[in-house]
């Protein structure tokens, strides 16, 4: 954690401030280890302090050594304990992540510090948790195993008439049974026509309703997240399956080849993008290509077609086109992807091609 503040106090060099309150839950289990809830980080030039209130003494203890702390009481407010600390540290400007600040949280800060200038800063901490560390890595892909795990288990006992929203609570039992803390994301469980949602909610439809089921999921394991989906046909593919599924692949593993060091976010974007066009479903593919994971399943880097910037060892990344017809089906494919020196390791493992998408209930 001490290497992370450095690296944190490096861009802050950078910065006209004299500290930065870190408020997000996120960037303070990055920085710090704490993983409860409620509380700031306050990180100047030779300083570093957890502010939290009296249900964590014990636990910054445990967690946070080395880090001093500012707590409160029930009778103070989280403004008041920033304004002690802010005064403790003699800082006159502090930075805030415009990304992670409310309008109620800066008029509140503003009226608690009134001599102090408040600037904002745009995305330190997450900058830092772009670029994975060897341990981060590894938990990943426990993360990835866990869930590679779990979708075994759910079509080992997958049956007719089980609902979109049984699916998705199996699969929260079989991540805990493997090991994981819990579903890194609310999980996707669709079948036939609601696989066309991108972001479908599970409901009352059956397996058995239509031949094609989509699962997007992801294990969360020691506070990182995996993300996967695969496509499921109970039976034979439908003919709308059978003809988007191959084209969804072959844009997938373009992208995949695309991935290394330098690779423009948006070209990696564009390697998918254009064998979907080109097979004439390039309306149907209405999202980016792909995103960062870690603490969240949603961080940078973003590959889409107007992202700027190029990807770097030790990012993950998602690789996730798909094509979805209203009304018809969708067809998505993801893996998680790992940018290496030389190029890329995809972390996940599980059979993608259309013969290995069938059951056989």
């Amino acid at each position: 954690m001490s290497t992370r503040i450095e690296k944190l106090r490096s861009l802050l060099a950078d910065e006209a401030v004299d500290c930065l309150l870190v408020t997000g839950e996120t960037d303070v289990r990055y920085l710090s280890g704490f993983t409860g809830d409620s509380s700031y980080l306050l990180v100047s030039a030779d300083r570093c302090a957890i502010l939290t209130d009296r249900r964590y003494e014990t636990q910054i203890e445990a967690e946070c050594g080395g880090i001093e702390s500012f707590v409160r009481g029930p009778e103070r407010t989280m403004t008041q304990l920033v304004a002690e600390a802010v005064d403790d540290f003699s800082a006159a400007t502090i930075g805030l992540d415009a990304n992670d600040v409310s309008w109620a949280l800066l008029e509140g800060l503003r009226s608690a510090l009134p001599q102090q200038t408040f600037a904002a800063t745009n995305g330190l901490v997450l900058k830092l948790r772009q670029i994975k560390e060897p341990e981060e890595i590894e938990t990943i892909r426990r993360a990835v195993r866990i869930a590679e795990q779990t979708f075994q288990a759910i079509r080992a006992t997958l049956r007719r008439g089980q609902t979109e929203l049984e699916i998705a609570h199996d699969v929260e039992k079989w991540i805990r049974y493997f090991g994981g803390e819990g579903c890194g994301f609310a999980t996707i469980a669709a079948i036939g026509p609601n696989a066309a949602l991108p972001h479908a909610q599970p409901g009352e439809r059956r397996v058995g309703d239509d031949p094609a089921l989509l699962l997007d999921w992801g294990a969360r394991y020691n506070g990182y997240t995996s993300d996967l989906t695969r496509m499921t046909a109970i039976g034979a593919p439908s003919p709308e399956m059978a003809e988007i599924y191959p084209v969804v692949l072959e844009a997938q593993l373009a992208a995949i080849a695309a991935i290394r060091p330098g690779a423009e976010l948006k070209a990696v974007d564009a390697a998918a993008r254009n064998v979907i066009r080109d097979a004439g479903f390039g309306d149907y593919f209405g999202h980016g290509l792909g995103h960062g994971i870690g603490l969240q399943v949603h961080e940078s880097p973003r590959m889409s077609a107007i992202t700027e910037g190029t990807l770097q060892a030790g990012m993950v990344v998602t690789v996730e086109p798909g094509i979805y017809l209203p009304g018809k089906l969708g067809v998505r494919i993801e893996d998680d992807v790992l940018v290496t020196e030389n190029g890329h390791e995809v972390l996940s493992s599980l059979p993608k091609g259309l013969d290995d998408c069938t059951v056989i209930l």
